[in-house]
């Protein structure tokens, strides 16, 4: 730590002792600007040396003299490491994360309080409380506490999970080193302790001789321990293994095998013999102290649970246009059904791998409930890129209803594959010698790779013919097509470009037009490049720029630029700049003039301000609206016989040209099959309902999809995992085997359940609802 950034911070300005607060603010500020090392002179101060977290994962070492208030350490990080040179107040080391404290001296009350993580090393004794309510994520080693003397009363209560070490060396009390009445509730973690004790809660632990696996990690610890309290003289004395004892909580079987206690007799037995007859207010009352004689169950409750089960969309299939249920391909990598994972990717998009890979801004991430509490959504990018191994699906005999499909882009693509998938013949025409559309033809190198499009396409090509017209149609050829066809479908994307009527236009290359001639290398940009418009196909464009040798590449908008994602994110890395709001006046041979005199100089002007479609060959009974398409929810145009979806109806995402798709084809079909078109009406689930705290999300990144589908909540979709089972106090709630979809049913027994929600208010997925009970029903 010598050669890191070193700070001394005193707790005392102008002679007036600083408030926690504004230490505090200190520390964090000298943190976030590099400081590594800092010595703190203490007066009091609460808080010290915990949260450090703008450190990233940097070390960070913080020195602490003087006199410390509580919580030293409190909600530390994994990368700090905080010395106290003197003893410690109350609640060293509350809700530690991960630090490693020492403290030169005793430790008052609480200390390692609900702790997680971290290691906390007591140089003397300790208060009372310590240790207590700890817990352990299997993820990571657990929590220790080391401490030389002895600890206070009531120590390890409702301890969950961690190790105590109590090395007795001089204790407080010579003859219990244990204090009064520990491991009261304690229900995990371990506890080695030497010296001394006048007993500890049986009912919630009991000892165990230390074996060989016990014994060589205590005796591998203690110099560690030793050496960090400046002790290494005590090892040998410490290191007398006869000496030592340990303690371990007692399992649910051991607690509950013997008949539980009554009311009357925990009454009789513990509480008046503890407090006297009456209790705390004995001598004030002589009211009736017997059990209430009613706890409302049945048709009484109040409030019933119901567990809806896939009742609502979860918030990554709602705010995915494809309607791709991300939540149900993680609950199958759970089961360990990978290929069924991957392969039911092809039911909703005939793109998985190239668009839920690498193509789409991954809306489902955006929306995933993990992000309500600021923790990363489970990242699907990676279960995209694994379905390029998805498997083509048996296809269905043919109906002998034919559709026609004008556009092999991603729309049009889409539909074609949902309508063969139910059986009915498709065909694809379209202008282009390949499938694809801008996936294929405008997509820069940079963002995906060619052999994964390629891989894609030739999966499609295996279900759908492919018709290549090499022309464009007129209106007698679309009538033609209706003639020959049940329906037509019009997916043509838009690919004519918008030009701003200004002087030199004819100078502007439209950005698709830049990006179709990159892509086969046929154009030459020169040293300077100024692109008008700077949204994310401006951004593609500038990426593709620099590819082909641009050493500037401008972007200019009249309004702070709408690009966002992989897109602006790819432009940014290159080296382009962004320019607004500015106003072009005309190209000339020197570049680009805005209407401010300034020219930006260029060698290639490209415009990007949008495009629209070409629609010339529709016909009269296809309506169009301000350059666009006019259909209805179903995308059924004016004409009945006619569809349109994709960019041809609005410009959006290649995610929502492939989901109007699959709405279409679905529309078609129903059509088809003589029913009415009909959509998904299940909402999405409210984020209120669903409670990570009882799911542990606090993943930071994700090592391949099986750790994906780990952290995935699996919203509005039960994911089995009994926490309501565990979380009922009436035991009213069982898990049973039910011939439905689900394969099970969490069903509640009335005459057991109170009403109490506390099934609602646990449930990661969110599947159980609190209704208001009508007990005339």
């Amino acid at each position: 730590m010598s050669n890191q950034p070193y700070i001394r911070i005193p707790g005392v300005e102008n002679g007036h002792r600083l408030e926690s607060r504004i230490l505090e603010e200190r520390i964090q500020k000298a943190v976030e600007s590099g400081c590594r090392y800092l010595e703190i002179e203490a007066y009091g101060q609460h808080g010290l040396g915990g949260r450090l977290w703008r450190a990233g994962e940097d070390p960070v070492y913080v020195k602490i003299t003087g006199s410390v208030g509580q919580r030293v350490g409190s909600m530390g990080f994994p990368n700090t490491r905080i010395e106290v040179f003197g003893p410690g107040s109350d609640d060293v080391g509350w809700l530690n994360g991960g630090a490693e404290i020492t403290i030169h001296g005793n430790a008052a009350n609480g200390i390692g309080n609900a702790m997680a993580q971290g290691k906390i090393y007591v140089a003397g004794n300790t208060g009372a409380r310590g240790m207590t309510m700890t817990k352990r994520n299997p993820r990571f080693e657990p929590p220790e506490l080391w401490v030389l003397g002895s600890v206070g009363d009531y120590f390890a209560e409702f301890m969950a999970g961690g190790i105590a070490v109590v090395c007795g060396y001089e204790p407080q009390n010579p003859e219990n080193v244990l204090g009064y009445r520990p491991c009261v509730g304690m229900v995990g973690g371990r506890i080695y302790f030497r010296g001394p004790h006048k007993g500890y809660s049986r009912a919630d632990a009991r000892l165990m001789p230390l074996s060989d696996e016990d014994w060589s990690w205590l005796s591998g610890n203690l110099k560690t321990y030793l050496r960090a309290i400046n002790r290494l003289e005590l090892l040998d004395q410490l290191e007398d293994r006869e000496q030592w004892q340990s303690l371990i909580a007692r399992g649910p079987q051991e607690k509950y095998a013997k008949p539980a206690r009554s009311m009357a007799a925990f009454r009789r037995e513990i509480w008046d013999e503890e407090l006297g007859r009456g209790g705390l207010i004995g001598d004030l009352t002589d009211l009736d102290r017997g059990p209430i004689s009613i706890i409302t169950t049945g048709h009484l409750r109040r409030y019933v649970p119901v567990w809806e089960n896939r009742k609502y969309a979860a918030p990554c299939e709602a705010s995915c246009p494809t309607g791709m249920p991300v939540h149900e391909r993680w609950r199958l990598i759970r089961a360990g059904r990978i290929d069924e994972a991957v392969d039911l990717a092809l039911s909703y998009t005939p793109f998985p791998a190239s668009v839920c890979g690498y193509l789409c801004p991954n809306l489902c991430m955006q929306g995933c409930t993990r992000g309500t509490i600021n923790m990363a959504p489970v990242d699907v990018s990676q279960l995209g890129k694994a379905s390029i191994k998805a498997r083509l699906p048996e296809l269905p005999p043919l109906s002998g209803k034919r559709v026609a499909v004008i556009g092999g882009g991603p729309a049009g693509i889409s539909v074609a594959w949902q309508l063969r998938r139910k059986g009915h013949e498709t065909v694809i025409y379209d202008t282009r010698g390949a499938l694809g559309g801008k996936i294929s033809a405008l997509i820069p190198s940079s963002r995906i790779p060619g052999d994964v499009i390629d891989a894609e396409v030739e999966r499609i090509r295996e279900a759908i013919p492919h018709v290549h017209l090499q022309q464009k149609l007129d209106r007698g050829d679309v009538e033609q097509l209706k003639a020959d066809n049940d329906f037509v479908v019009v997916a043509v994307g838009a690919n004519k470009p918008r030009v701003i009527p200004i002087p030199g236009k004819e100078r502007m290359i439209p950005a698709l037009d830049f990006l179709l001639q990159s892509k086969s290398g046929r154009i030459q940009v020169g040293r300077r490049v100024v692109i008008v418009g700077a949204g994310n196909v401006g951004c593609d464009a500038a990426t593709e720029a620099f590819r082909l040798g641009a050493e500037e590449v401008t972007l200019v908008d009249i309004q702070e630029p709408l690009s966002f994602g992989k897109e602006r994110k790819a432009a940014e890395e290159a080296g382009a700049s962004f320019r607004w709001p500015c106003f072009s006046k005309a190209v000339t041979e020197e570049g680009l003039e805005l209407t401010s005199g300034e020219v930006i100089p260029a060698d290639t002007v490209i415009i990007s301000v949008g495009d629209m479609p070409d629609l010339d060959f529709l016909p009269e009974t296809v309506a169009v609206e301000r350059g666009f398409v006019k259909v209805d929810e179903s995308y059924q145009t004016t004409d009945p016989q006619v569809f349109a979806i994709g960019d041809a109806v609005k410009l959006g995402l290649l995610t929502d040209a492939i989901g109007a798709g699959r709405k279409a084809a679905q529309a078609i079909s129903d059509i088809l099959e003589g029913k009415r078109p009909r959509g998904d009406a299940r909402k999405m689930i409210d984020y209120n309902r669903i409670r990570l705290e009882y799911f542990d999300p606090r993943m930071l990144k994700f090592d391949g999809i099986e750790q994906c589908a780990s952290q995935c909540s699996s919203c509005g979709a039960c994911r089995d995992c009994g926490i309501c089972v565990t979380m009922c106090p009436q035991t009213a709630i069982s898990r049973q085997e039910k011939d439905n979809p689900f394969g099970f049913e969490m069903v509640v027994d009335p005459d057991r359940c109170i009403g109490c929600g506390f099934c609602a208010g646990s449930c990661p997925c969110g599947i159980w609802d609190l209704v208001e009970n009508d007990p005339l029903e």
